[in-house]
């Protein structure tokens, strides 16, 4: 079963995807299926000996260009619809035990480029309306595929958490005439929170964070879509975001789980004077060996309790990120 269903509580839809509970779950590192093929080795998701980035169709995916029909019917209350969309895995090494903090500038650029070569094609799906690339990395977020990789999920609609700050963003342009990002870029940039600074880009904990040492890197022009960031500016971006998961490691002493993802505009034209392309990084951590659970406020409020100062936590990731070297 593979279906979107509508909560009409909560104005948003919902993916019912029980297919997924087959998925691949922590297998051996001999067994992993996005190594690559090696002769006299099992045969994974990658027919090559080595590679440097590789695209796939998820096996299990939640949305699919020829989903199924629905199980049962909807309601005028809860309109039941097929689960049309696409997702894609992204694996940015053939070195099982990399990361994307240790492959160096030169892979993170490269996975820069497919992510926005991927936006671009799966956005000219008619039938697409949101494009989210995004990786999760580490136990701690619940991987269950230890082989560095992420993954792009391409909607119908645009999903609620993204829709809410594109409706923000239209109050504030409908109130000021300007960009909210384009105006925290303003306040942020070389400020107390500033995490790394990029010709094009910078990064820095925002004054708002919900994790206590998320990080945010937004370009410093107004820029919808990462598919329209110039060439210069995306190498801008991955060295910036090199850098900062190299201090996230160098700061928790360990490699660092996290949740990261990229809202831009939607890809059917809509609000691109207000969309401004941007990374979100949220390391479930509050501390070295301190994990920051989501509890009652955060899951049935919406309300986030953050642990650390985001002027505190900027401040050490500064100063683990000038202590590291980032490879090229």
């Amino acid at each position: 079963m593979s279906e979107r269903r509508y909560d009409p509580t909560h104005d948003e839809w919902v993916t019912v995807t029980t297919d997924r509970q087959d998925r691949t779950y922590k297998p051996a590192a001999a067994a992993c299926p996005l190594c690559p093929t090696r002769p006299g080795g099992p045969e994974t998701e990658i027919p090559r000996e080595h590679f440097e980035v590789a695209v796939f169709e998820n096996r299990f995916p939640s949305l699919s260009p020829h989903p199924p029909a629905p199980s049962l019917a909807g309601t005028d209350l809860v309109p039941v619809e097929p689960a049309y969309g696409h997702c894609e895995v992204v694996v940015f090494t053939d070195d099982h035990d990399a990361t994307l903090a240790d492959v160096g500038v030169a892979r993170v650029q490269l996975l820069v480029e497919t992510w926005a070569r991927r936006v671009a094609d799966l956005g000219a799906d008619p039938g697409v309306r949101y494009v989210l690339p995004f990786e999760n990395k580490g136990e701690a977020v619940g991987v269950t595929l230890h082989h560095p990789h992420g993954q792009i999920y391409a909607y119908p609609d645009v999903p609620p958490r993204p829709a809410r700050e594109l409706a923000a963003a239209r109050r504030h342009h409908d109130r000021t005439g300007r960009c909210v990002f384009c105006d925290v870029v303003a306040a942020e940039a070389g400020g107390v929170r500033e995490v790394v600074a990029g010709e094009h880009v910078v990064a820095g904990v925002p004054p708002w964070a919900r994790f206590p040492y998320e990080v945010d890197v937004w370009t410093r022009e107004h820029v919808p879509s990462l598919p329209e960031l110039p060439a210069d500016a995306r190498a801008d971006l991955a060295r910036v975001l090199a850098r900062v998961l190299a201090g996230y490691d160098a700061f928790f002493g360990a490699s660092t789980a996290y949740l990261m993802g990229i809202h831009a505009a939607p890809t059917d034209g809509s609000d691109r004077d207000v969309a401004h392309l941007h990374l979100e990084i949220c390391p479930p951590h509050r501390g070295a060996g301190k994990l920051k659970y989501l509890a009652g406020s955060e899951t049935f409020g919406g309300a986030y309790l953050t642990d650390v100062a985001p002027e505190v936590a900027a401040e050490r990731l500064r100063h683990a990120r000038e202590e590291v070297e980032v490879p090229a």
